[in-house]
C-alpha cells in the first residue's frame, strides 16, 4: 500500500514539473497561422496590421466631419457636389486611382404642404418646420434646408377621420380590429420606430386608410430618454424625422429605373407607372404638432403598451378628430455624384472587397451619414500611407462615396 501510494505521488510530480517546463516555450497568439496565411506570411501580416493601427488620427476624422457636414447637402444640392468633389480630391491625395460616376434620379422635393385639425377640437395648423436650436448655427441654414418631408409620397389633398395605429405595423393592424376599429377612409397617424418608415403607409393603405401621418413619440426619441437637444442627445419638441417612404418591397433605387442604371440615356418609366411610390400622401411631423392631433381623438382608450410619452389620453378613434392633409412636390430630375476610388490588388485583381458609405444627407448629416463616412475615408488614407511603404493588397480594394442613399 506505501509503495503504491509513494509510486502515485512520485507520477504526480513528474506530470507537474512536465506542465510546468513548457511555460518558458509556450505558443503565443502571435505565433499561430492566421486563417488562410502559412507562418512566414501570417508574420508579415501582422506586421503591415501593426503599421496600420498607428495610422489612423482622430484629428483627422473631426476635420472631415466639419467640412462636409459644414452645410445641408441633399441630392441635387450645390453642397452636394461640392462635396463629391472634395471626396474625389482627397481619394487622389491619398493616392488613389479615383473618378466619379453621375446618375440622374427623380427625387420629389416638397411644393406645398399642409396638416390641419378640421374638426373635433379646436382648430390647430402644425407648424411643419423645425425653429434655430441655440448654440447650433447650422440650425438657421434655412435657406439651403429642405423641408420636413417624407420623399416618394405621392400627392394628394384629403380630409378624413383620424385613427391612431401605433407604430403602424401589421400587427397593430390585428389589434385594431379585435377593438372593432377600422382605418377604412381614414388618416392613420403612428409613431415612429419597430420599423422602416415606408411600412408605415404602405400597410395603412392596405387596410383602406387615405393618407398618412408619421410622428415621433417622445417615448421613443424625445424627453422620456433624457435631456433633448441641445442640452442632450434627445429628440426636441418640434424636431422631425425626415426620410424616404420608396416602397422597398417592389425595389430600392431610381423609381423610374427599375433593375437598370440611372444613366443620362436609360429608358424611364413616366412618373404615373413608377411602382415604388406611396399609394397614399404622407407626411411627418413633430409630437409638439402630433399632441393637439392626438388629443382630439376619441374612441377606445389605446393599449397601455400603445401609449407614448405625451400628457394626454392615447385613444384609437376614428374621429371625432378629422384631420386635412395635403402634399404637392416639385417631381424633379436631380443628379447623383458616386465618388469611386481602387486600389489594383496585385493578386486577384478581378475580385473586389468594397468599402463604402453614402455622402448626401436629408439635412447637414454629421450623424447619419457623415459618421461613418469620415470613417471610411480615413480607412482609405491609411491604406494610401501603406501603398507608399510598399504594401500591396492581393484583392482590389474598392472604395465609394456614393449619392443618393
Amino acid at each position: 500500500m506505501k509503495t503504491s501510494f509513494r509510486t502515485f505521488l512520485l507520477a504526480g510530480f513528474v506530470l507537474a514539473a512536465a506542465s510546468l517546463a513548457p511555460l518558458k516555450t509556450r505558443v503565443t497568439a502571435d505565433d499561430v497561422p492566421l486563417y488562410g496565411y502559412s507562418s512566414e506570411s501570417s508574420r508579415t501580416e501582422r506586421q503591415w496590421e501593426d503599421k496600420m493601427r498607428a495610422i489612423p488620427d482622430p484629428k483627422n476624422l473631426r476635420d472631415y466631419m466639419q467640412r462636409l457636414s459644414a452645410r445641408p447637402h441633399n441630392v441635387g444640392s450645390p453642397y452636394d457636389k461640392e462635396n463629391a468633389d472634395w471626396l474625389l480630391g482627397k481619394f487622389k491625395e491619398f493616392g488613389l486611382d479615383a473618378h466619379i460616376e453621375t446618375f440622374s434620379v427623380l427625387f420629389p422635393t416638397p411644393k406645398e404642404r399642409l396638416v390641419e385639425l378640421v374638426d373635433g377640437g379646436p382648430h390647430f395648423t402644425a407648424k411643419l418646420q423645425e425653429p434655430p436650436v441655440p448654440g447650433d448655427p447650422t440650425s438657421d441654414q434655412k435657406a439651403e434646408q429642405l423641408p420636413t418631408y417624407n420623399a416618394y409620397s405621392i400627392d394628394g389633398d384629403v380630409t378624413a377621420p383620424l385613427v391612431y395605429v401605433n407604430y403602424g405595423v401589421p400587427e397593430d393592424y390585428e389589434v385594431l380590429e379585435r377593438h372593432g376599429v377600422s382605418v377604412k377612409g381614414a388618416i392613420v397617424i403612428a409613431r415612429y420606430g419597430r420599423s422602416w418608415r415606408g411600412i408605415k403607409p404602405l400597410v395603412g393603405a392596405e387596410h383602406g386608410a387615405v393618407g398618412c401621418i408619421i410622428y415621433s413619440d417622445p417615448r421613443d426619441d424625445g424627453y422620456s430618454g433624457g435631456d433633448t437637444f441641445p442640452k442632450g442627445p434627445w429628440r426636441p419638441k418640434d424636431g422631425v424625422q425626415r426620410g424616404s417612404v420608396q416602397d422597398s418591397a417592389v425595389f430600392m433605387g431610381d423609381p423610374l429605373t427599375p433593375g437598370i442604371g440611372a444613366t443620362a440615356d436609360a429608358k424611364r418609366l413616366p412618373i404615373k407607372d413608377a411602382q415604388s411610390l406611396t399609394k397614399i400622401p404622407v407626411l411627418p411631423i413633430s409630437y409638439a404638432d402630433a399632441e393637439p392631433l392626438l388629443a382630439a381623438i376619441g374612441g377606445p382608450v389605446a393599449p397601455r403598451d400603445w401609449r407614448g410619452g405625451l400628457a394626454i389620453t392615447y385613444r384609437l378613434g376614428p374621429g371625432p378628430a378629422k384631420v386635412h392633409l395635403k402634399v404637392f412636390s416639385n417631381w424633379d430630375m436631380k443628379p447623383l455624384y458616386d465618388v469611386i476610388a481602387k486600389i489594383p490588388g496585385a493578386t486577384f485583381p478581378d475580385e473586389w472587397v468594397i468599402r463604402g458609405n453614402h455622402h448626401d444627407a436629408w439635412v447637414n448629416g454629421a450623424e447619419d451619414p457623415i459618421s461613418g463616412m469620415v470613417t471610411v475615408l480615413e480607412e482609405a488614407r491609411s491604406m494610401g500611407e501603406l501603398l507608399k511603404q510598399g504594401w500591396k493588397p492581393k484583392r482590389t480594394l474598392i472604395y465609394c462615396a456614393w449619392d443618393g442613399e
